[in-house]
């Protein structure tokens, strides 16, 4: 008996799992014009979105803070598959206020970030 309540909860947990995953959005189905939230990284910094490092940020004149990043809206201006198939989106702040203070546009490889929470749909 169980046996049987386990295995009933098992596939019940399972079907849940896998009825998550129809609101995610996949990475094929990106255009130029989407937007996305930035999230919190999983990390003590951002891998999957290419954010300048410190050094550069300085020297064009910026303010190296990653703390304000979360919770900003992003919207993709390019959309590139790579050679190894993975698919590497171009985004821009809406507001139209440069990251950091100096930088227009930042890469991201889209599935990781997704993945990880860096980039959020709405």
């Amino acid at each position: 008996m169980k046996q049987l309540i386990f295995a009933l909860l098992f596939a019940v947990g399972s079907i849940g799992l896998y009825g998550n995953e129809a609101n995610c959005i996949a990475p094929q189905e990106v255009q130029v014009g989407d937007t996305f939230k930035i999230g919190d990284p999983d990390a003590p910094r951002y891998r999957h979105i290419n954010f300048p490092r410190p050094n550069f940020i300085i020297k064009k004149g910026g303010i190296a803070n990653y703390n304000r990043l979360e919770g900003n809206k992003v919207v993709v201006t390019a959309v590139k598959e790579k050679k190894d198939g993975t698919i590497e989106v171009r985004i821009k702040r809406t507001d139209g206020v440069r990251f950091f203070g100096s930088h227009r546009e930042v890469s991201a490889d889209l599935k990781a970030a997704l993945e990880t929470g860096e980039l959020v749909g709405f």
